[in-house]
């Protein structure tokens, strides 16, 4: 059975759509209002759309969804459809009489992760796009789906994750995770997650770090080799109001949970991408001390995000294909 997981703060829904044939799928991260938004982008070959615009010194301030899809270059046709979908529902930066719906995607390479693309690499992603707006809901799907369904790491496969973490005054962080990574989730070659000091009732097993630290803990292992295409995407939405620059300075620290949780990360050939949103219901008390310490919740809640999508995840139903972490150590929690 497929585990499901709910989005926790107010005004978000998730949604996912998948192409089974190709391996490869889509996730929309949609808002009930416009969200401030920037982005972080740290590994060396990203693949994005209308990602600039979410620098803070560009005008536009706010999106309606973020998108997340496979297919590398290909997938980029999936926010053409997500915003048909949006349009559908009057949703878009109003310009003169038009709307112009903002949804910035960002994308993994999963085109070798054994699907069949119909010998042009392209699948229906525009449809994709469209479909996972539809779908979007409160609770949603996670591991081996939307997409994380074609995502893979150095030796498990890979999938998609969320976590949440909340001050007791309501100020809260959820991060959605898209865990394609070109490094290991995993510590040498046994069950153990980097992530595991971030862990919270044992939400992917419970089993802490290993003691004694195995010999092989930090040696260099890559996904085939130094040179092949990766990406860990995805983004952190917090219900704080904050502005454009604040934004970006929380994507910037969330980016450290993929450090804490992948080794390596941001790879030359990596396009690790994170984006950050605002839905804006708590005011900052104390800008600066709150900011460092939410921005301290989204690199930890990226880091667990991170493990339960791989925790999750189920293999694909393809011959030669990464095992699941539930395949290598029997279904252990």
């Amino acid at each position: 059975m497929t585990p499901h997981r709910s989005s926790r703060i107010r005004g978000v829904v998730v949604g996912h759509a998948e192409d089974r044939t190709a391996c490869s799928g889509v996730t929309a991260i949609v808002f009930d209002a416009p969200a401030v938004a920037s982005i972080s982008v740290l590994g060396g070959a990203p693949g994005g759309r209308d990602t600039g615009l979410l620098d803070p010194a560009m005008t536009v301030e706010t999106v309606d969804a973020f998108v997340l899809s496979g297919g590398s270059a290909f997938g980029l046709d999936a926010a053409g459809g997500a915003m048909s979908a949006l349009a559908a529902r009057g949703r878009g930066l109003a310009v003169g009489s038009a709307r112009v719906p903002i949804v910035p995607q960002a994308i993994v390479f999963d085109l070798l992760a054994g699907g069949d693309f119909g010998g042009h690499g392209q699948p229906r992603y525009w449809d994709l796009g469209r479909t996972a707006v539809e779908a979007a809901r409160p609770e949603f799907a996670i591991g081996s789906a939307g997409a994380g369904l074609g995502a893979t790491t150095a030796s498990l496969k890979g999938g998609f994750g969320t976590a949440y973490a909340a001050r007791p005054d309501g100020l809260s962080v959820q991060a959605f995770i898209t865990v394609n990574a070109i490094g290991s989730a995993t510590i040498g070659d046994g069950l153990h997650f980097w992530a595991a000091p971030y862990e919270r009732d044992a939400e992917f097993g419970g089993h802490g770090w290993p003691s004694p630290f195995p010999a092989e803990a930090l040696s260099f292992r890559v996904k085939g080799h130094a040179a092949r295409p990766a990406t860990t995407i995805g983004a952190v939405v917090t219900n704080a109001r904050l502005t454009k620059a604040q934004a970006a300075r929380l994507a910037i620290m969330a980016q450290d949970g993929l450090a804490r949780a992948i080794r390596p990360a941001h790879a030359a050939m990596d396009g690790d991408t994170i984006f950050a949103a605002a839905t804006g219901d708590i005011e900052l008390a104390e800008p600066l001390f709150d900011l460092t310490e939410l921005g301290t919740m989204a690199g930890d809640c990226v880091a667990r995000a991170v493990a339960i999508g791989v925790h999750a995840a189920t293999a694909l139903p393809v011959a030669g294909t990464l095992p699941s972490w539930q395949d290598r150590f029997g279904g252990r929690r």
